[in-house]
């Protein structure tokens, strides 16, 4: 079973630097498009109510289902009344909300309302009145996280595995070509849409999210240390790559059920000098490539780690089984986002030499 740490506040530079392998022309484009479009509607964000009869004529919300808890409130489940449709809400209690927090729940809250992505959570709105703040999003199944707990080997296949990080790295290049950095990606962050073996997967939680080349966030990270990287536990100046590193946590988590450092010695230590420990049990079941997947993503120096782009071209993840797998949940969801035509001719020409049946069709 995976150990949980503490969540711990690290400090970081308020610096940002850029990676040199994107399209910095393409991103400039990006990120203009995407700053003009939140500052047209930034008092539009939230609908003001003059008191909470208001919200609770809209929705009811299920103070015993909690769904889970992030920086700035708690997350309970809900039903919006007029359609029957059940939502997530975050409810934030403003009279205890610090005035130093205000800029990053409008961070998350102007990032989820512009972004639109099969691999993203849909925010729907937000509702304000004068003593607290209901932030309201499409409800989902499940995380990552339970779904490796509840697992009966306290771990996932490597199958499963290439699955859903695939597509967490779908997500990536859709948000990394924005510009946006999410920052605390985990398996708590990472919700299933439904309870199926192979799921589609969403990220959620934008609270600690930055955008390159954004002015005036000078604040403190909230993040569990063993998915942290080494630049911001050094508090250094940090791009995309910060998304990678968690990556790699995540497959390794996954893939053993356990943390790739000693719960007995210094956890910060260990990350900064990549200090990563693969016992035998489990990890000569795991094949040679996955290892080196995660050797390239846990990379201390961020020019030597995989970005996106590059990881979803890995060996890992270029094979008949995965493509097959993903282009099944394409069928499912009637949306191709994961795959592309492109690569149709190639697994169809493998499929015809095997004899293979496909199971996508």
């Amino acid at each position: 079973m995976p150990i949980i740490p503490q969540i711990v506040m690290v400090k970081v530079q308020e610096t940002i630097t850029s990676d040199n392998d994107h399209n910095h022309k393409q991103q400039q484009q990006n990120m203009q498009q995407f700053n003009a479009s939140a500052e047209e509607e930034m008092g539009q964000l939230g609908i003001q109510l003059r008191d909470e009869q208001d919200f609770s004529q809209r929705y009811q919300i299920f103070i015993d289902e909690i769904l889970g808890s992030g920086q700035f409130g708690t997350v309970y489940g809900g039903i919006h009344r007029k359609t029957g449709r059940h939502v997530a809400v975050k409810l934030i209690n403003k009279t205890k909300f610090p005035n130093s927090k205000e800029a990053a729940l409008r961070t998350e809250v102007e990032i989820l309302s512009k972004v639109e992505h099969p691999g993203v959570v849909a925010f729907q709105e937000m509702l304000e009145t004068t003593d607290r703040i209901f932030v309201v999003m499409e409800k989902l199944k499940g995380d990552m996280l339970e779904m490796i707990l509840c697992n009966e080997r306290g771990k996932l296949s490597e199958r499963v595995t290439q699955f859903l990080v695939y597509q967490i790295l779908i997500a990536l290049r859709y948000l990394h070509s924005l510009n946006i950095v999410h920052c605390d990606l985990k398996p708590e962050n990472i919700l299933l849409v439904s309870d199926s073996d192979f799921p589609q997967i969403k990220l959620c939680d934008f609270g600690f999210a930055r955008i390159i080349g954004e002015r005036g966030f000078r604040r403190s990270i909230v993040g569990t240390p063993a998915y942290l990287a080494p630049e911001v536990l050094c508090n250094k100046g940090f791009n995309r790559s910060l998304d990678m590193w968690s990556v790699g946590v995540i497959v390794y988590v996954s893939l053993s059920g356990t943390f790739p450092f000693n719960e007995d010695e210094d956890i910060n230590d260990q990350i900064q000098n990549a200090d990563f420990m693969y016992p035998s049990n489990p990890w000569c079941e795991i094949t040679t490539v996955a290892i080196d997947f995660i050797n390239n993503l846990l990379q201390v120096k961020m020019s030597k780690r995989l970005t996106v782009l590059k990881a979803l071209s890995h060996n890992w993840l270029q094979n008949y089984q995965l493509w097959s797998d993903l282009r099944c949940l394409e069928k499912e969801i009637a949306v191709r986002f994961l795959t592309h035509e492109s690569d149709d001719a190639r697994w169809t020409n493998y499929e015809n030499e095997l004899g293979l049946k496909p199971t996508y069709l």
